[in-house]
């Protein structure tokens, strides 16, 4: 479905939602970049720690020629020192961004090639599913796929599955699939990511109204709405939600549809999913992988972990 299809089906649902991809884009994927900034947001940094310390084992237990693909691109930020560690190794490289934000993937797909002139890009503006169905092997020995940041969190588990698999049967035996996983920790420190002082993450979750009177000539009035991220413990995830302020009625032209929404009432907007190392060891056997190395940061916070195709 369209962005249209998925605002009407989300919104005219019990309870409301709203597809977590929608919150990217142009403006929404700079406010995250932001976000990535916080002091509150661990979760960039733990990553990033990692890959400071392990980018050349990953590429080496990954080993042979290989391409890189990254799902979720964004600024390819941390994807640089895995880039420098496989230019390292083979000299020269083949990089696949796939983003749904023309905006981001323009300003990685300019800045790879003025730092990185032994790198072919080959950008897909696409979502992952598209993206993945355009990906052609180069010839080389073997592909790394990078899906960093916890995206995986983002997605029910079902869609978890789903994705892997996707992934999957796009690669050959051998290949391998880099997964960034927020583990579970203290409440506190979950919860702190999603609600920083400056307000940042409650931007970055009203933009997805603001592009929906953008693009479908919706009238919400963002003030009249407020963000909420809360972790749920027996789903083991975080959420954000945007709550109604007051009972009112939202016409959406572009639809065209009216919707209604009583005080208190919330769309849910994000889940992000956090893991046990077991859960992750599932989802890999589930979707045929094998879970063969995993690295974590100094915390035990996040880890990034190899799949490879069985």
């Amino acid at each position: 479905m369209d962005f249209a299809a998925e605002v009407r089906a989300g919104l005219s649902a019990h309870p409301k939602t709203l597809p977590t991809k929608y919150l990217y884009d142009d403006l929404g994927s700079a406010l995250f970049e932001v976000i990535c900034l916080l002091p509150e947001y661990y979760l960039t940094r733990a990553e990033a720690a990692i890959l400071r310390a392990h980018a050349r084992d990953i590429i080496d237990a990954v080993g042979d020629t290989l391409e890189i693909v990254e799902l979720g691109s964004g600024t390819a930020t941390k994807t640089r020192l895995l880039l420098d560690a496989a230019l390292t190794r083979q000299g020269s490289l083949r990089y696949s961004p796939i983003d749904i934000s023309r905006g981001a993937l323009d300003q990685t797909v300019h800045a790879l090639n003025a730092e990185y002139p032994a790198i072919e890009v080959d950008p897909q503006v696409a979502d992952y599913y598209e993206g993945l169905r355009r990906f052609s092997r180069n010839g080389v020995a073997r592909a790394l796929v990078l899906f960093l940041g916890s995206n995986v969190g983002n997605f029910e588990p079902y869609e978890a599955r789903r994705t892997l698999r996707a992934v999957r049967e796009t690669l050959r035996p051998n290949d391998a699939l880099l997964i960034g996983a927020d583990m579970k920790k203290d409440v506190a420190a979950l919860e702190a990511a999603y609600n920083d002082k400056l307000g940042v993450t409650a931007a970055f979750n009203k933009n997805l109204l603001a592009r929906i009177n953008r693009e479908l000539g919706g009238h919400f009035d963002l003030d009249q709405f407020r963000h909420r991220a809360i972790f749920n413990a027996p789903e083991g995830r975080m959420e954000m939600h945007l709550v109604s302020e007051r009972q009112q009625d939202v016409s959406i032209d572009g639809i065209p549809m009216t919707v209604h929404f009583e005080l208190g009432e919330s769309i849910h907007t994000e889940s992000s999913y956090k893991y046990e190392q077991a859960q992750l060891d599932a989802l890999a056997q589930e979707t045929g992988f094998a879970l063969t190395e995993t690295w974590s940061d100094p915390t035990g916070a996040f880890t990034s972990n190899l799949l490879v195709a069985r």
